[in-house]
């Protein structure tokens, strides 16, 4: 599977909002969206080029597939099961993509992205019930209990973002124990608790071409 090497300050850039991809850094004055703005490239600071509808739609089913770190074929994937449930299929999408494991430990505070969350999961740092789990797409239920293993939790690095999780915050459907080191999924994400701004109904449309 293809993996993106570059610079993840440049996918930020490029469309246009902070995604959150390289952890602290992101909240500090070094921030290169914050500094630049604007598109990377040498067109990047060019004004009035108009978008079309399919090319609104597509930026933003890159930023949402860029935002959780998958390829082409896992959104897709994620995307086409989300269609065939009940409910609203956009909102169905992020709920899914928010109850990845990787992405849980993340908001749990235990690692500083979701790059870092799937290195760490696949590198056996962390269990689900008691049992350990190294796959970063497992999909968490409401009542999992989440935990960094005892072995794993002298890692500076998991120490360190437990120590700023406090500027991030735990969302209100998880509930994070830090002197154990654990949290536990109270319930699943409504669409309300997901506080970025993502116009979901806009890859609905993409997909339904």
């Amino acid at each position: 599977m293809a993996r993106y090497t570059g610079s993840v300050c440049r996918i930020c850039r490029r469309e246009n909002m902070k995604l959150f991809l390289k952890g602290d850094r992101c909240y500090s004055d070094k921030c290169a969206f914050d500094r630049r703005g604007y598109p990377p490239g040498e067109h990047g600071q060019r004004r009035g080029r108009k978008i079309s509808d399919y090319g609104i739609q597509l930026r933003e089913k890159q930023k949402v597939k860029r935002m959780y770190g998958l390829s082409e074929s896992q959104f897709r994937l994620f995307f086409q099961r989300a269609e065939r449930q009940k409910g609203v299929t956009g909102t169905n999408l992020l709920v899914a993509l928010e109850r990845r494991l990787d992405n849980i430990v993340y908001r749990l505070g235990f690692v500083n992205s979701r790059t870092q969350g799937r290195h760490f999961v696949r590198h056996n740092h962390f269990t689900v019930n008691g049992r350990k789990v190294n796959i970063p797409s497992f999909i968490v239920k409401s009542g999992d209990v989440v935990q960094v293993r005892e072995k794993s939790q002298k890692i500076q690095a998991i120490g360190d973002s437990l120590d700023a999780v406090v500027r991030r915050g735990v969302p209100q459907w998880l509930d994070l124990e830090k002197e154990k080191m654990q949290g536990v999924i109270k319930g699943m994400p409504e669409r309300e608790d997901l506080t970025m701004p993502i116009q979901e109904q806009l890859i609905v449309e993409l997909y339904s071409k």
